[in-house]
Parts: structure tokens; C-alpha cells; sequence
């Protein structure tokens, strides 16, 4: 099956991790609770009144968990590519995947140690949020100068995903459930 490994457990990454386990992809996320939503408040983010921004990523891990998303509190130390696949390098050991999903933060090292383009100081990607490195995503603040905002980093996750779901499927993915989905 599939891998798809995450770097990084804000908005961006747990949207991605969501959309890729609740469709059938084994997803790993690895998160060192460094996200700066522990610094924010959410009263702009579409559905929610007003919610502690370290509420908002304990009530988003649960969700992702529900779905079998495997996260690891761990840093990454290196990522590479090896004969079509990732590797994710941290403390504990390495990890392959068939897919990566940079999503840490403004901090553009890693996807500069994967040999991904910049455009500026920031990283280039497509509609989808593929960088120049096949099979690779940027997301968030790293693709953005300045909008820096949780639901625009979650949404970003979510095309990456997207992305991703479609390339598996061979056409385009659709992410749509029902009322009847949820009974």
C-alpha cells in the first residue's frame, strides 16, 4: 500500500494526513508540537467561533487518529530520495514512503535538502502542491511570503492530499461525503 510521510503536525499536516489515511493511505506524521498555533486564537477559521489555537491541533490529533494516521513525536532530522522512494531520517530511525508532505512551517531546510526549487525565498510548487521534486509537496507558510493563516494552511494539506489520492487513483480524487456517510 501506499506510504505517505508528513513533516510537520500543524493545520497543513494534519489536514493532509486526514485526507490520506480516511481514504486507504498509510500515513505517517511526524510532529515536534513546535506549531505556532500554540501562539494563536482562532476567531477567523470557517465553522469556529472562537477556540484556543493548542485546542484546535489536540481536537484536530484526535480526529486524525481516529483514522489511523501514525504519528510520531519526533523530529526529522533528514529527508532524501532512494530509488522512488522517501526517506525520513529522525532519532529513532529511518522511514520510506512513496509520497512526502513538507509542511513545517517557514522553515524551508528540509525541502532545500530534497533539491525542491525556490521561487524567491519561497518554495515552488504547483496547484497542487507538488514541488520540482516528483512525489514531493511543500505547504504553508514555506510556498507563502506573508499569508500565513491556519485555514489556508489546512487547505493547502488538503490539495496536496488531493493530489496525491488522484495520482493513486489514476483520474481525479473527490473527497465528498454525505449525510448517509456519517450514519
Amino acid at each position: 500500500m501506499p506510504t505517505v510521510a508528513i513533516v510537520g503536525g500543524g493545520p497543513a499536516g494534519l489536514s493532509a494526513g486526514l485526507f490520506t489515511a480516511k481514504n486507504g493511505l498509510d500515513t505517517l506524521v511526524f510532529d515536534t508540537d513546535e506549531t505556532w498555533m500554540h501562539k494563536a486564537h482562532l476567531f477567523n477559521y470557517l465553522g469556529i467561533d472562537s477556540l484556543d489555537g493548542t485546542e484546535f491541533i489536540e481536537q484536530s490529533r484526535e480526529q486524525v487518529d481516529e483514522f489511523g494516521v501514525e504519528r510520531h513525536q519526533a523530529e526529522v532530522t533528514g529527508v532524501s530520495e532512494d530509488g522512488g522512494e522517501f526517506v525520513v531520517t529522525t532519532a529513532d530511525g529511518d522511514h520510506t514512503a512513496d509520497y512526502l508532505v513538507l509542511a513545517t512551517g517557514a522553515d524551508r531546510s528540509l525541502a532545500e535538502e530534497l533539491g525542491c526549487a525556490l521561487d524567491g525565498d519561497t518554495v515552488d510548487v504547483d496547484l497542487g502542491m507538488e514541488t520540482t521534486v516528483t512525489d514531493a509537496y511543500a505547504t504553508g507558510a514555506m510556498v507563502r511570503d506573508q499569508e500565513w493563516q491556519a485555514i489556508i494552511s489546512a487547505g493547502d494539506g488538503g490539495a496536496a492530499a488531493l493530489d496525491i489520492l488522484s495520482k493513486e487513483e489514476g483520474e481525479h480524487f473527490h473527497d465528498f461525503d454525505t449525510p448517509a456517510d456519517a450514519e
